[in-house]
């Protein structure tokens, strides 16, 4: 397992455009129509009830309400009339990555899209395992299913304090590599293909202190391998 994406197709990533509702497994979800307007928290894909049981609408509704809506507005106050407020999501993240004088526009910017990624990397009744070409790809650099989610769970469980668990494209291979606190594998020049957010606001209102309990439930009943499947062929 490697420590350390750009996750979604770069063209749409890039792309300038109103920010979409999430109609799709690749949704553009914080671009701007013109240089003056301001990002927008992304709808969720789902209702907040719709992870129940395995996260809470209550976990949902303070996950997504208050700290995803928190990162979007202080993102907001950060580039409001500087050189960055014409900039896509993407574009402020590359440029301040590794920079200290930028790092609470880095941590905002790059918590916006880790959480917006996150939630498409959820669905109700998902787990099971992949299927078509990224089955193949999974068998290929992991030996199968089985040793994928060990790999997995042994990342989301291994980092330390806050941070992600992810499925990534790197070069022409799969990896599963964990970030911490705001750092995704965008900045590494990897293409990611799912997430787990293994902060303690993602699972402590449902789980308490058994992170372990929730990893295994979002692997076996929500982890979306369509949304990892449509990354890989956007790749």
């Amino acid at each position: 397992m490697s420590e350390p994406t750009p996750a979604f197709s770069r063209r749409e990533f890039l792309r300038s455009g109103a920010l979409l509702a999430a109609s799709t497994v690749l949704p553009a979800f914080c671009f701007r129509a013109h240089a003056a307007a301001a990002f927008e928290l992304p709808p969720l894909p789902y209702a907040e009830g719709a992870l129940d049981p395995v996260i809470s609408a209550r976990t949902l509704s303070f996950h997504y309400g208050k700290h995803h809506r928190a990162y979007v507005d202080n993102l907001n106050k950060l580039v409001a009339g500087g050189e960055m407020a014409s900039q896509t999501l993407e574009q402020i993240i590359l440029a301040s990555a590794g920079r200290a004088e930028r790092a609470a526009l880095f941590n905002n910017a790059a918590q916006v899209w880790n959480h917006t990624f996150y939630w498409r990397s959820l669905r109700a009744g998902g787990g099971g395992k992949p299927s078509g070409a990224l089955a193949e790809a999974v068998e290929r650099d992991f030996g199968g299913y089985d040793a994928l989610r060990k790999e997995l769970s042994a990342a989301a469980m291994g980092q330390f304090g806050s941070g992600w668990a992810w499925l990534v494209k790197d070069g022409q291979a799969l990896k599963v590599v964990r970030t911490a606190n705001a750092d995704l594998p965008l900045v590494h020049g990897q293409q990611a293909l799912l997430t787990i957010d293994v902060w303690e606001h993602a699972y402590y209102l449902d789980y308490q202190n058994r992170r372990a309990d929730y990893v295994a439930a979002v692997l076996d009943k929500l982890i979306n391998w369509d949304f990892a499947a449509e990354n890989l062929a956007a790749a």
